[in-house]
């Protein structure tokens, strides 16, 4: 295999005259070579990246191992990559707005790539949009080996390839980036996996290894087949794993925080799978080792501390990130079960309440004790709802801390906080962040400031015209 990609890479060195290219067979375009490479190939896949992006570098190692792949199935798709800080005009002509980005060359047309970040799943669109929509199986070894090398890969038996059973695999086969698929009429490979006329077999390298759709043969049918079937009981929490919460049909997610150093953490993660089992179409269930560098930033947006750990926690929808925390800290089959159980029935709203919540200029709330504080008739309050990740937030919290202090001396005032993200409310509903209310002492009526954030004018907005509101002498410059 070796001396096969070494005699490749010569002879790309050879056909690319004119362009660079790398050890690992990729070529580097400029805008003078750009154009006449593009029509010199049928299909080339083109990454444009800015050096200094970190998504860019951590993809890097992935777009090494698609160059590899596709060199070593003999394939005639070409790699190349610019540089889009240096080539503004190409990145202008090609509409490149974030890094990376990559578009597919065929026949000059340009494709956008809008799929999975790991090798496997770009060669497998790459596949799908250059070549036939099924691999034709004419051989065991073949099938075998194809079987081997694929994270999870659908295969179709159909003695007459042209049938309309046949027709309708083949045409979710097209519509289908993410998973590979193969087709078969020979008798031999029918009998070594044991399969019959019309079978649509899924070979996974997790969970249940095989897996027969059997339900009536439709797009439909077989495209919800394809899709429950090939999401995994649990997953270790990657790049990947972010890109399927962002753009999948599964919002709800629940984190397991475990390392190798924890008790019996495969015991741990063989309870969490009996019960992914029963929630596997509402909710991801995913691993995450709290002891690796990359993992820092999600047991940040997670809210676990060290002394916590292990833990788990509950999300729901990534990109407008709320968190949940379980009544337990035990980990086993029951409590994992009962806290989804409880989330979904609703019963899971409120972060565990700190000692110290009133012992600041800026109260902190949580759901258990918001309406004890807020709805307090002798006193007015307020309250700003915050993300722990949202930058407006952290850029007034100096000027909602000097607020807290003007009012601090006065006893019916309470100036408030909440993490919107980790605390639900059944009669509040917040949108935006930050969302800023006021609740005046003895009215049913819930106040929103919607000016810009100032000192002067959070004082105004609390006093209201009543002149009991007052606070002691601050410096009321303004700050933002």
């Amino acid at each position: 295999m070796k001396i096969l990609y070494a005699v490749v890479l010569l002879t790309l060195s050879a056909l690319n005259q004119g362009q660079e290219l790398e050890d690992n067979g990729i070529v580097i375009l400029t805008e003078k070579t750009f154009t006449e490479f593009i029509k010199s190939k049928d299909n080339v896949l083109v990454k444009f990246y800015a050096p200094d992006c970190k998504v860019c570098k951590s993809f890097d190692p992935e777009y090494t191992k698609i160059a590899k792949k596709l060199i070593q199935t003999g394939s005639s798709i070409a790699l190349a990559k610019v540089n889009a800080v240096e080539e503004t005009t190409l990145s202008n002509d090609h509409t490149v707005t974030g890094y990376p980005t990559l578009k597919l060359f065929k026949n000059g047309v340009p494709i956008k790539y809008l799929g999975g970040r790991t090798a496997e799943e770009v060669v497998t669109w790459l596949n799908k949009h250059t070549g036939p929509l099924a691999h034709i199986l004419k051989e065991i070894e073949e099938a075998k080996a194809l079987i081997a090398e694929s994270q999870v890969i659908t295969v179709g038996f159909f003695k007459d390839q042209s049938s309309e059973a046949a027709q309708v695999f083949l045409q979710v086969a097209a519509t289908d980036d993410k998973i590979p698929f193969g087709i078969t009429s020979e008798e031999r490979i029918f009998e070594h996996f044991s399969a019959k006329d019309g079978d649509i077999f899924m070979f996974k390298k997790y969970d249940d290894k095989l897996v027969q759709f059997k339900n009536e043969l439709n797009e439909k049918n077989l495209r919800s087949f394809l899709k429950e079937a090939s999401r995994p009981l649990l997953i270790e929490f990657n790049i990947h794993v972010v890109q399927m919460l962002m753009v999948g049909d599964v919002q709800d997610f629940l984190v397991l925080f475990l390392s190798n150093v924890d008790e019996n953490p495969s015991g741990i993660v063989e309870e969490a799978r009996s019960v992914a089992k029963k929630f596997k179409e509402k909710m991801l269930f995913i691993t995450a080792d709290p002891t690796l560098k990359e993992n820092q930033l999600i047991l940040q947006f997670m809210k676990v501390k060290e002394h916590e750990l292990p833990a788990m926690r509950i999300g729901k929808n990534l990109t407008d990130l709320k968190v949940f925390q379980p009544k337990t800290s035990e980990i086993t089959a029951e409590t994992i079960e009962r806290f989804v159980r409880d989330y979904f029935d609703g019963h899971l709203a409120s972060e565990s309440l700190p000692d110290d919540w009133n012992k600041g200029p800026v109260y902190t709330l949580v759901a258990s004790n918001f309406d004890e504080v807020v709805f307090d008739a002798d006193k007015h309050v307020l309250v700003e709802f915050y993300a722990p990740w949202c930058k407006a937030c952290i850029d007034i919290a100096p000027i909602y801390e000097k607020v807290g202090k003007y009012f601090k001396r006065n006893d019916k005032v309470i100036i408030a906080k909440m993490d919107a993200t980790a605390n639900s409310l059944e009669h509040t509903v917040v949108e935006r962040y930050p969302t800023i209310k006021l609740y005046p002492k003895g009215g049913n009526e819930v106040l929103e400031y919607e000016a810009r954030v100032t000192f002067k004018d959070l004082i105004k907005f609390v006093q209201q015209g009543d002149p009991e509101i007052t606070g002691y002498d601050s410096d009321d410059k303004d700050e933002l």
